[in-house]
């Protein structure tokens, strides 16, 4: 008999972006799948005794440490997306797997911000605007190139490793600077200085809140590149404006703001060199479809008895 299994999110179409149908149709091949996601409220009238497997994505239903008792048989939780702190503790605190996808989501926010480095570096965006406003064809504003040239990564998790392997085959300096102070060897201040193009990677945690100020902005090298894929909260918004109107050699590419969309009145959207994007980085469109994959490939490790290369841990949850 195959193993019992539901998809508990309270958004179905959450559900219906990030499987796609011939990968429902292969976690129904592999455990007895409710045919239909189930809601919060579902959940809570039905029969759940025997459920084995949950499967997710944005839009988890959060559970208390009784609602999971009511399913003593459970012995995974699989979510087809990155964070699971809204609802990992309960499922961890009574011995159940929780199973994420947050490696794979960040193949393309590391792939997304590699682009904008090399890019970066060439001094793309810089010599567009000039082509532009000048009409005039020349090479003024183009960068130092991806030859010897320091890059820092500020963060160390799943993203900035994969971008440090992607950035191994380029001739480049990469100067990491982890997120807990106590394992730096070098200071924000310094990065901002030396390096050319500045890529955060931070992870959304307190004490990460407005780390990055005006003085940083004002310290970096003329023609200097400053990518956020991280938080928006992580940057002074308004000092980072105000510096990039007074310095149009600079360079920001903007990915995530805060608020979150930015107010129609914000300079993010009029400051020639600003680049904003709609928080695309991380995985959209045919994209999703690695993190389902990613889960169900641990499906099946777990059910061929091997061990699941996704696992969450206490430790990987937000303190704060």
């Amino acid at each position: 008999m195959k193993p019992r299994s539901i998809i508990l999110n309270d958004r179905p179409d959450k559900v219906a972006f990030v499987y796609s149908q011939a990968q429902l149709a292969r976690i129904a091949e592999l455990t007895d799948l409710s045919p239909k996601p189930v809601g919060g409220d579902a959940f809570r009238s039905m029969d759940v005794a025997d459920v084995e497997f949950i499967f997710t994505t944005w839009g988890m239903v959060p559970l208390t440490d009784s609602e999971v008792r009511r399913m003593p048989k459970l012995r995974a939780v699989f979510h087809a997306a990155g964070a699971t702190d809204a609802f990992a503790r309960p499922f961890l605190r009574n011995g159940v797997t929780v199973v994420s996808a947050w490696r794979a989501n960040a193949i393309p926010v590391a792939e997304f911000a590699f682009s904008q480095i090399l890019l970066g570096l060439k001094g793309f965006f810089r010599n567009n605007r000039i082509l532009r406003e000048t009409r005039r064809f020349s090479a003024e504003g183009a960068g130092p190139g991806a030859y010897g040239e320091e890059v820092a990564l500020l963060g160390a998790g799943a993203i900035s490793t994969r971008l440090q392997e992607m950035l191994a085959r380029c001739d480049v300096k990469v100067t990491v600077m982890p997120s807990r102070p106590e394992r730096r060897t070098v200071t924000l201040d310094e990065l901002f200085r030396r390096a050319f193009v500045i890529s955060n990677h931070l992870p959304d945690r307190a004490d990460n809140k407005r780390t990055i100020t005006r003085a940083h902005f004002e310290s970096m090298r003329p023609g200097a590149v400053f990518i956020n894929t991280g938080r928006g909260g992580q940057v002074d918004e308004e000092a980072m404006l105000d510096v990039m109107a007074a310095r149009p050699d600079l360079t920001a590419l903007i990915d995530v703001t805060e608020p979150e969309p930015p107010a129609s009145s914000s300079r993010l959207y009029t400051l020639p060199n600003v680049c904003l994007t709609g928080h695309i980085a991380g995985s959209w469109n045919d994209e999703v479809h690695r993190m389902a994959d990613w889960v169900i490939a641990d499906l099946e490790r777990c059910l061929a008895g091997e061990p699941m290369r996704n696992l969450v841990t206490e430790s990987m949850l937000l303190t704060s």
